[in-house]
C-alpha cells in the first residue's frame, strides 16, 4: 500500500506543484476497501429516532463499525429506506474513519451504503503509515478501495516508507 502511494507522490512531484495541489489527487486506498454488504453496528451515548422521516440520530461518543472499518463522530444521521435498511449516514464533528493501517480524519462525512462510498469534507487527512494527504473533499469507493482527495490538495511523504 505504501508503495502504490510512493509511486503516486512520485509522479506527482512531477507536474508543477500548483497545477498537482490546486486539481487533486488519485489516491488507492487498499486498506479501506469494504464489503458493503456486512452488518452495520452503531453505538452511542443517546438515540432519538423519527418514524415520520425514517432517520435515526446517534448522539456522543458515536462509533460504527462494518467488518474491519470504523467510524467515529460526535453526532451520525442515519436514514433508512423503506424495507428497514440503512441507506445513508452523515457523521458530523471530528469524524474519524479507520480501517487496517489508513486513517482519515474530517469535520463531516456521508456514507452511502447502496453506492458503497464515502465523502468527507471539511480539513480532511488522511494518513497511511507515515505519509499524510490532506484537502478539503475524499471520495473513497468502498467496493474498489479507490479515491481521490479535491480541494488544495497537500502530502507529506516519507520516501523510506516505500522501501518497506
Amino acid at each position: 500500500m505504501i508503495r502504490v502511494l510512493f509511486c503516486i507522490l512520485l509522479a506527482l512531484s512531477g507536474l508543477t506543484a500548483g497545477a498537482a495541489l490546486a486539481q487533486g489527487a488519485q489516491v488507492a486506498f487498499g486498506g479501506l476497501k469494504q464489503d458493503a454488504s456486512l452488518p452495520v453496528e452503531v453505538t452511542a451515548d443517546s438515540l432519538e429516532v423519527n418514524q415520520a422521516d425514517g432517520s435515526a440520530v446517534f448522539t456522543g461518543n458515536v462509533l460504527i463499525g462494518q467488518g474491519e472499518m470504523r467510524l467515529s463522530a460526535d453526532k451520525v444521521r442515519v436514514e433508512y429506506n423503506t424495507s428497514g435498511g440503512i441507506d445513508k449516514m452523515h457523521a458530523m464533528g471530528k469524524v474519524l474513519l479507520v480501517s487496517g493501517g489508513e486513517a482519515a480524519e474530517a469535520n463531516e462525512a456521508v456514507y452511502t451504503i447502496e453506492t458503497a462510498s464515502i465523502v468527507m469534507t471539511g480539513s480532511v487527512i488522511l494518513t497511511q503509515g507515515d505519509n499524510a494527504l490532506s484537502g478539503q473533499t475524499l471520495t473513497v469507493d468502498l467496493a474498489s478501495g479507490t479515491g481521490r482527495m479535491e480541494g488544495r490538495v497537500s502530502t507529506v511523504f516519507n520516501p523510506s516508507s516505500a522501501k518497506e
